[in-house]
């Protein structure tokens, strides 16, 4: 099923943009486990619209609703059933598009894929609303890591022509993984929000929007987890990660940097550190052969910038079956990235709970 995830703790998302609701279903969650709901909210909200002029200002308050799988705070082992009521879809902003196809959008192959039949408003399925659901999964799967001493954080590494610091990629502390919650955008060095903003504002004030990277890592897991092949942790990763809308490329470690590299700079040499074995660099991003290593896991990914812009566009009228012109009205983020972060730390928890489960001797 394409809108279904893991391989034990199995998620599964629904709905559309301007559907009554979105949601999700996981099961195979441990019994059990305690949930934080107010912490869990409170990470919903990292990713909702409408918190910042500078992403949509879609009024959406994305209160969750667990209708099934959690009692007394609790998960039961039942299947866990969450829902996210859509309160401000306006498909009014849809209408005047007609059925011009847009560009960079889903479309037309939608249009070609499900003959037709696929609702299209906002983005339906396809839109970046759907990421709510996901990081209800992620916020749950979270929650469970942390007893275990697994630690997940992110932050907008580039937006546009303006660079924050990276993660510390040997060194890697509690204390910066969270670092970036405590600023009004998710960055390790505050000095860089005003640039930011003013590369963001200029590209929404024309019209126009703009891509992001991000950077996710993951401290404290063991060593030995995953698999070689075609069941490594960056397997896994990068297939779930690709399932956010939008994201364009992934990159482990050195990434596409380290191919510029001589082999004995990019090796990470090994060394004992108060009985256990490390690495004196990370470039390998703390997977090798598919495998964890006990270093911090560290991966980064590329955001397009938002299809959906004010600008006058070229493209086709699949009613007229002629050329036309287009121009989006409604409420888009003018880069998308600002909003992701959250996204990729719960993709980056489903995958690593997934896992852990499996290596612990869980099966379907």
């Amino acid at each position: 099923m394409s809108s279904t995830i893991g391989e034990y703790l199995r998620v599964s998302i629904f709905g559309e943009s301007h559907g009554p609701a979105i949601g999700c279903v996981i099961n195979n969650l441990p019994a059990g486990e305690n949930i934080d709901l107010l912490d869990l909210q409170a990470f919903l909200d990292r990713r909702s619209p409408a918190r910042s002029s500078l992403t949509s200002q879609r009024l959406e308050p994305d209160a969750l609703e667990i209708i099934s799988g959690l009692y007394n705070n609790k998960t039961t082992g039942s299947p866990l059933a969450a829902l996210i009521y859509n309160k401000d879809a306006r498909s009014s902003d849809y209408s005047q598009t007609g059925r011009i196809i847009r560009p960079s959008h889903a479309d037309y192959p939608a249009h070609v894929r499900y003959s037709g039949f696929s609702d299209m408003r906002g983005g339906g399925h396809f839109s970046g609303r759907l990421t709510a659901p996901l990081c209800i999964a992620g916020g749950l799967a979270r929650q469970i890591l942390k007893r275990q001493g697994i630690h997940i954080g992110g932050h907008l590494e580039a937006v546009g022509g303006v660079n924050d610091k990276k993660f510390s990629s040997t060194s890697l502390s509690l204390d910066e993984l969270n670092s970036p919650l405590q600023y009004e955008l998710p960055v390790l060095d505050a000095s860089i929000i005003p640039p930011i903003k003013e590369e963001i504002s200029l590209a929404a004030n024309d019209g126009d929007s703009i891509g992001g990277l991000i950077e996710c890592a993951v401290i404290g897991l063991p060593p030995g987890l995953g698999d070689p092949i075609f069941g490594g942790i960056e397997n896994r990763i990068a297939g779930a990660v690709f399932g956010i809308p939008g994201v364009r490329g992934i990159e482990f470690g050195s990434g596409f940097e380290g191919a510029k590299y001589f082999g004995s700079k990019h090796n990470d040499s090994y060394f004992i550190a108060d009985n256990k074995i490390e690495t004196k660099t990370n470039h390998h991003g703390g997977i090798l052969g598919g495998i964890t290593t006990g270093m911090p896991l560290i991966f980064r990914i590329a955001l397009k910038p938002t299809p959906s812009i004010r600008k006058a566009q070229q493209s086709v009228s699949l009613d007229k079956m002629e050329e036309a012109l287009l121009e989006i009205s409604g409420r888009h983020d003018p880069c998308i990235a600002l909003r992701a972060v959250p996204v990729a730390e719960a993709v980056a928890a489903i995958v690593i709970l997934d896992s852990i489960l499996i290596s612990k001797g869980y099966k379907l």
